[in-house]
């Protein structure tokens, strides 16, 4: 008797994405940490981003039903200013880049999306969100790599940048040979302008507000 099928199954989430030049900047400030801790399982740059919605393993004909969603909310979500801040880790096993700016709108955002992912009745791991970048992780035998690492961090503030587009990003699907990659399934622009306008009135000398760093805690 043949048996039926398997259904094809994929990781997905929902995140935004550094740009190229923010993430140069932090490629540049890890080349010691490069050099030095080899062993580290290093995240390809490509993939680091920002994890608004972790939505974990999902058949492939679900994830594709969030595109039409998510492409309408990205037309009505505000572009943000943040900045890529220093380093830090899970448990010393995961090491991460820390996020500052504007960081309340950053919760709202990525709960408009969780909200909208709900709307379509897909369930997904209800995760606080932790703004980050992850980077590497530490291999089983190795208890030291990861808090060099972000130790190498320390003083690391990037410039400034806009968030640009929505990723829906998905990866090779399930029993797909080699490691397992991840790439953009779609993404989509968010809207024209910044975002809202800042209750508090910039200073005389036409700086603005300072920004408030972000340090995610350990799950």
């Amino acid at each position: 008797m043949t048996e039926p099928p398997q259904t094809a199954t994929q990781h997905a989430f929902i995140a935004l994405a550094p740009p190229d030049h923010a993430k140069d900047e932090l490629a540049h400030a890890l080349r010691p940490a490069y050099a030095a801790c080899p062993d580290l399982r290093w995240n390809r740059i490509e993939d680091w981003h920002i994890t608004l919605a972790f939505l974990g393993e999902l058949p492939v004909h679900t994830v594709q039903r969030l595109r039409s969603p998510l492409a309408d909310l990205a037309g009505s979500l505000p572009r943000l200013e943040l900045a890529l801040l220093g380093g830090g880790h899970f448990d010393e096993r995961v090491l991460w880049s820390g996020i500052e700016g504007d960081l309340d709108q950053l919760h709202e955002l990525a709960e408009a999306v969780r909200t909208r992912v709900r709307d379509c009745d897909v369930a997904f791991a209800e995760r606080p969100l932790r703004p980050h970048l992850t980077l590497a992780r530490a291999r089983r035998y190795d208890n030291t790599s990861v808090t060099a690492a972000a130790a190498s961090l320390d003083g690391f503030t990037g410039r400034p940048w806009h968030t640009e587009r929505l990723h829906l990003v998905g990866s090779t699907t399930r029993g797909h040979p080699g490691p397992r990659r991840y790439q953009d399934i779609d993404a989509w622009t968010l809207i024209t302008g910044h975002r809202r306008s800042d209750p508090n009135p910039p200073h005389q000398d036409g700086a603005g507000p300072a920004m408030t760093p972000a340090r995610p805690h350990a799950p």
